[in-house]
């Protein structure tokens, strides 16, 4: 026999445990993923108590935290970080799967630890599905809410863009833990809007998906501003005579399709186009560059996160793209694009998905991905904006990001599913 509860005995908005299990999770002070670390410190803030499980090396991050043993234990604003050893690897080497090994045998290996700590809430985030078992056994033994956080569909991603059969054993394995996954936990956080569809075929019941999509921290991004204006003076002293500079900020990979940024810059040679940031690609970008001859380029090294806001505003257009790809349909929530917005800037967004925030903030231009005379159109139709028009486009979507991408705002959103998912265990179990 079910009981239902009176209002009176749900404990809404109670305070909450959270074991945060997320592979990559860095900090401002170690670098991306920055992620966990917002949402954590928003709801530390809430007198919520977070514990965040990470992986000792990552290539995302600038800096790696120094271990020592199985476990190593920082506390940052208020944030509990167990760091697991982990060995180095290059990006997308064969000891990156090393490295995910260890990250997972880690887990298991301080059952003890966690067991003196009973949580109210275990949340598995990460690129792979596998952390959800252990996630899950937890969420059994202390009666806590199992969260799945989705950042990408694997194995769909390895099948769809790395080409792999759906044969393969690496496949197979992976898509029996994502089936798991599905199956076993209690809600499922997606940063992909369009992803319900395909979860459901994999075995998720529509009431579990929730969609929270990256965010921004905006009071620090409006503190950072004015703070490194001197720095890029300087450093944009080859293309500041140009007419109109296109920026852009972020990693320079495949994925990004740059070549058509280059090629456009061979077509409007009295515009700037400034890239910021490091990656595979960006050798060869430079060498395309410098056999067109192209005057109107500038390569510039990444840089702290807080000179990002000002480099942001010495530009007129933000440019984001991405190859057209199938896996894109199910929706994107790049960080540098929530950046762009943020900073005021017009935007013209080279991204075929199942989603288009630029459209839907009304702050730039949507365009075909990978195709150049698409680019240098959408250049010419914002550059003959006046500058006050570009201005108005550009606050459209800093107003969205505020509205949909603050991180105060979703970190609220998702202790409220916490809590909702909590409630209806407890409901049920009585």
């Amino acid at each position: 026999m079910h009981w239902q509860l009176s209002s009176t005995l749900i404990t809404v908005g109670f305070k909450m445990k959270i074991l945060y299990l997320e592979h990559y999770a860095g900090s401002p002070e170690y670098g991306m993923e920055y992620r966990p670390y917002y949402l954590a410190k928003e709801w530390v803030a809430a007198g919520h108590e977070v514990t965040i499980v990470a992986a000792s090396y990552s290539h995302l991050r600038n800096r790696q935290p120094s271990v020592h043993g199985k476990l190593t234990f920082e506390m940052i604003d208020g944030i509990q970080y167990v760091w697991l050893p982990t060995p180095k690897y290059e990006q997308n080497s064969a000891k990156r799967i090393v490295n995910i090994i260890e990250y997972i045998r880690g887990l298991y290996s301080v059952p003890n630890f966690l067991g003196e700590y009973p949580f109210d809430a275990v949340i598995a985030s990460s690129t792979y599905p596998f952390d959800n078992d252990f996630a899950h056994r937890m969420a059994v033994k202390w009666g806590a809410v199992h969260v799945y956080e989705v950042h990408d569909l694997w194995p769909l991603s390895p099948i769809e863009l790395g080409g792999y059969p759906r044969w393969h054993p690496a496949i197979i394995v992976t898509q029996a833990a994502e089936d798991r996954a599905y199956r076993n936990a209690d809600s499922v956080v997606s940063l992909l809007p369009a992803a319900k569809t395909y979860m459901m075929s994999r075995g998720l019941k529509e009431d579990k998906f929730h969609y929270i999509p990256n965010g921004i921290a905006v009071d620090e991004w409006d503190n950072y501003v004015g703070s490194s204006t001197s720095f890029w003076e300087e450093k944009l002293e080859a293309v500041k005579a140009k007419d109109i500079l296109i920026g852009y900020a972020g990693s320079h990979g495949i994925a990004n399709a740059l070549d058509t940024f280059i090629e456009a810059a061979v077509q409007l040679p009295n515009y700037g186009f400034v890239l910021l940031g490091q990656g595979p690609e960006k050798n060869r970008l430079q060498r395309k560059a410098e056999e067109n001859k192209l005057a109107n380029v500038l390569f510039i090294d990444s840089v702290p996160r807080s000179y990002v806001p000002d480099f942001l505003n010495h530009m007129d257009i933000l440019y984001i793209g991405f190859q057209r790809q199938s896996l894109y349909r199910f929706g994107i929530s790049p960080n540098k694009l929530i950046d762009y917005m943020i900073a005021g800037k017009p935007i013209i967004c080279a991204i075929d998905a199942g989603n288009d925030i630029v459209g839907e903030a009304g702050c730039g231009l949507t365009i075909q991905p990978e195709n150049v005379e698409a680019l240098v159109q959408a250049i010419y139709k914002l550059s003959s904006c006046d500058k006050a028009s570009r201005d108005r486009m550009g606050l459209l979507g800093r107003a969205y990001i505020k509205k949909h991408h603050d991180y105060h705002i979703l970190a609220q959103q998702f202790i409220s599913i916490l809590q909702a998912t909590k409630n209806k265990k407890t409901r049920w179990r009585i």
